[in-house]
């Protein structure tokens, strides 16, 4: 795993003489500010930075936009210095001129207090180069970070001083920011200054609107804007009593604020019982933000290699801490298939993921949900990866009940008009999922003869209804059987 950027860190790699090093970073102005102030700050002597970027080359200096002459008038220059190059990774690879320049420089014992820095959104360093570079990554700003901005930007701009002067302002804004780049914050804040009569609402909706754009744009994670809370879950009374005990223990506030997050659960089962609702709301219960990370993708490779995009999604989720980062099927990421078909990058993705789930260091609940369990490697469900490992089972008979209760309420029925323990009876062997759209269903077919929603309705539409426990009888029974002494029963033994 690649080194996390600072202050300090960087000026003593350059104080000890470090000639090579790459920098991942989606924002080259941020870093290259931070690189400035290390070197002016933290080592005595050392000049500031030079920049070169295939546009002007060295600024000021003729003859150097060709990135060869660039590097050699960099490594030819007397004394010593910080040598920034932003485009380099796009003409290295073809050039062995380039490489072998790099790799002498590098080969000398002491290169006279001298480090070439290079920037990139990817390390992508010729294969030739990678025993003699350290990599750094310098990642999404932290808590600690935005609060600075806001407090450095306090005085220069009225209207963020009238909108930290509300109470808990600074707070709400620098949570609402998390997961996004200064630049983000910024546009943010001058986008709400246009609204006439803006306030702290309207800067936390454009930081969220942003945030939401930006995961969006990366194809593989998703900001998910959510409301569900544990009352709209039917059943799970053993999920939610594992929630509540962690609330008696640390807190309800402390958990909202990171302290003290359990590392995350593992909620398998059948299709349709409910675990992507659950995870919702864990979040919802907590008041943490939700991402949605889409593991297919990120093993495709669509949007870079899938090593690569799941550290940045990694990352960004640390980033954005505390939240809840949901990974919805992770079997379709990481699977005991994919991992003996495809050798070195599902055993990368898979080394990586188990890595940064052991020694994550922000406040990232990690929410799986899986519906072939049997499929994953034996690695991830090693206790100490997962706090639990949860089993969604059908609901029994008084979990009907209550998802029948919900999805009535929900439609502004009057439950006094309807026999909930007929309807749960009749419904043996549903799912959620499949209760819900009986309802709904129910609804559209009295709709379309215009009379209110009677209980014959959905009777008639469960009587239609094949339900997945019996087109799929066999693989549930696999399912149940293997998660019988491996998993915790979400719910409680009941009458099915």
């Amino acid at each position: 795993m690649q080194e996390d950027l600072n202050l300090s860190g960087f000026s003593r790699l350059v104080a000890a003489g470090t000639p090579l090093i790459f920098i991942t970073t989606d924002n080259e102005g941020r870093t290259e500010s931070l690189l400035t102030r290390a070197v002016l700050q933290g080592i005595k002597g050392m000049p500031g930075p030079l920049e070169w970027n295939c546009a002007t080359g060295f600024a000021g200096q003729e003859g150097t936009v060709d990135p060869l002459s660039g590097v050699r008038w960099a490594i030819d220059r007397e004394g010593p210095g910080i040598f920034i190059f932003k485009d380099m990774h796009w003409f290295w690879n073809e050039n062995p001129y380039i490489q072998r320049a790099l790799k002498d420089f590098a080969a000398l014992r002491r290169p006279q207090g001298k480090s070439l820095v290079f920037l990139g959104t990817e390390p992508n360093i010729p294969p030739a180069l990678r025993e003699d570079f350290l990599l750094l990554d310098h990642g999404l700003p932290d808590r600690l970070e935005i609060l600075a901005f806001l407090e450095a930007n306090r005085e220069k701009d009225p209207f963020l001083k009238k909108i930290l002067a509300e109470d808990e302002a600074l707070s709400h804004l620098t949570l609402a920011a998390q997961g996004l780049d200064l630049v983000d914050v910024d546009r943010a804040l001058r986008r709400a200054r246009l609204e006439k009569g803006a306030g702290l609402r309207e800067v936390v909706t454009a930081l969220y609107q942003n945030k939401k754009q930006i995961l969006s744009k990366s194809g593989i994670m998703e900001f998910v804007e959510n409301t569900i809370q544990p009352d709209q879950v039917g059943g799970m009374e053993n999920l939610k009593e594992w929630m509540e005990k962690r609330e008696k223990a640390f807190g309800a506030g402390a958990l909202s604020a990171g302290y003290n997050l359990p590392k995350g659960v593992l909620i398998m089962g059948i299709s349709g019982c409910g675990k992507s609702l659950f995870v919702k709301a864990i979040a919802g219960r907590w008041r943490l933000p939700l991402v949605r990370l889409d593991m297919a993708t990120v093993y495709e490779g669509t949007f870079g290699s899938p090593e690569s995009s799941l550290r940045k999604a990694c990352k960004t989720a640390e980033a954005l801490a505390p939240c809840v980062l949901w990974i919805d099927e992770i079997e379709a990421g990481i699977s005991t298939q994919g991992f003996k078909a495809e050798g070195g990058p599902a055993s990368r993705v898979l080394g990586y993921f188990l890595t940064w789930m052991q020694e994550k260091r922000q406040p990232v609940f990690v929410a799986a949900t899986a519906n072939a369990i049997e499929m994953l490697p034996a690695e991830i469900l090693r206790k100490g990866r997962f706090d639990e490992v949860f089993y969604a089972a059908l609901p029994g008979l008084g979990e009907r009940e209550e998802i029948f209760r919900i999805h009535l309420k929900k439609k502004e029925l009057d439950l006094s008009a309807f026999r909930i323990e007929m309807l749960a009876h009749s419904a043996k062997g549903f799912s959620g999922a499949e209760i819900e759209q009986t309802v709904d269903s129910a609804v559209f077919e009295a709709l379309s003869l215009d009379r209110p929603m009677i209980q014959q309705d959905i009777m008639e539409t469960i009587s239609r209804t094949v339900p997945l426990s019996v087109t799929m009888a066999d693989q549930i029974k696999k399912i149940e059987a293997w998660a019988f002494k491996r998993a915790v029963p979400a719910s409680r033994r009941a009458e099915k």
